[in-house]
């Protein structure tokens, strides 16, 4: 990767978890609150180590409020109606259900309902010929007024031990009415498991989405930076960097491929924050960037791209999470972005 920075990383942590928790990510923005409030993903408890597979984190939900775009607070746990029903019936008997992460908040503009999706992982009783037991990784949904009258509904994407649905990226209306939208989802092969970017095709955005074909797996692509695992960021306006007709530029969340160490336990390579193009009308990715553009100054393993807001013409703030613990702040600008564009 240039030695050019082409991004502002800005000093300090956005959101820091304080006494209340070690660790703190995935922060998610109101656009109706200009972006002050929203809610962040906080751990609740840890077991493992983050650079190797086999990690827990237990986390909640909690919502956060700050006086400008670079400092929130968090203040209580985000509450929403219907959950214990849900999470009840994904848990089946016996289940381990490991909380809600990773959320992201969507406006409807025709209704101006929220709309919350998020993670939410089951450890399964069943075990697999290794004697691990399986999971069911799930893209939750809520609907409301506003984040003080979520309502839970069935899950937009019910996940399998062989495919996850996390992670997503909300694309536009195709001119057929409805979205491609992306997930990442897994694939195993006989090396690994694989994250990979996978298509959800969405006619309602409250009611279950429809899974879709993989359209970006590691494996099947030589670039080491996302050679791992590949997680769909936040989508960028055209009114920060216009890409062409039904396109959108998007920040893509890659990591290297994993390592076998001689403990043989599995170790992780660096996540990193790089960048792609989207065809929304096709629901293909067309371009990936050969280098990642993100890494943190302080990140051990992770940084990780959650929300992006635009502050002005051609310039945005980019908010990822570093190793799981805290969230950072980035400045972009389109006009330094564009040099790594192929157009």
């Amino acid at each position: 990767m240039s030695d050019i920075k082409l991004y502002i990383e800005h000093p300090g942590k956005v959101v820091e978890a304080g006494n209340r928790f070690e660790h703190v990510m995935a922060i998610a923005l109101d656009p109706r609150m200009n972006y002050k409030e929203g809610i962040v993903r906080c751990i609740v408890s840890r077991v493992g180590d983050v650079t190797k597979a086999g990690y827990i984190d237990r986390s909640a939900l909690y919502n956060i409020n700050g006086a400008t775009l670079e400092r929130f607070e968090i203040t209580e746990e985000l509450k929403i109606d219907n959950s214990e029903n849900i999470i009840n019936k994904l848990k089946g008997s016996g289940g381990d259900f490991i909380g809600l992460e990773d959320p992201d908040i969507w406006i409807d503009e025709k209704t101006d309902l929220m709309h919350v999706y998020f993670t939410m992982p089951v450890k399964m009783t069943e075990v697999d010929e290794s004697g691990h037991h399986l999971w069911s990784v799930n893209l939750g949904h809520a609907v409301g007024k506003d984040l003080d009258s979520l309502e839970m509904t069935e899950p937009a994407l019910s996940g399998t031990p062989d495919s996850n649905a996390k992670e997503i990226s909300i694309a536009p209306l195709n001119s057929h009415g409805f979205r491609f939208n992306l997930i990442e989802s897994s694939s195993k092969r006989p090396d690994w498991i694989y994250s990979t970017v996978r298509v959800a095709k969405v006619k309602d955005m409250g009611k279950p989405w429809e899974f879709g074909e993989v359209v970006f797996h590691p494996a099947d692509h030589h670039i080491a930076w996302v050679g791992g695992h590949a997680s769909p960021g936040p989508l960028f306006p055209k009114s920060f960097i216009d890409v062409g007709e039904n396109k959108l530029l998007g920040a893509l969340n890659g990591r290297e491929a994993n390592q076998k160490m001689p403990d043989g336990s599995t170790k992780y390579g660096m996540f990193s924050v790089g960048l792609f193009v989207y065809d929304y009308e096709e629901g293909k990715i067309d371009w990936v960037s050969p280098e990642p553009l993100i890494i943190d100054s302080e990140a051990v393993t992770i940084t990780f791209a959650s929300q992006f807001v635009e502050t002005g013409s051609g310039k945005g703030i980019l908010y990822a999470h570093v190793d799981d613990s805290f969230v950072r702040a980035y400045t972009l600008e389109a006009d330094k972005i564009k040099q790594l564009l192929p157009i």
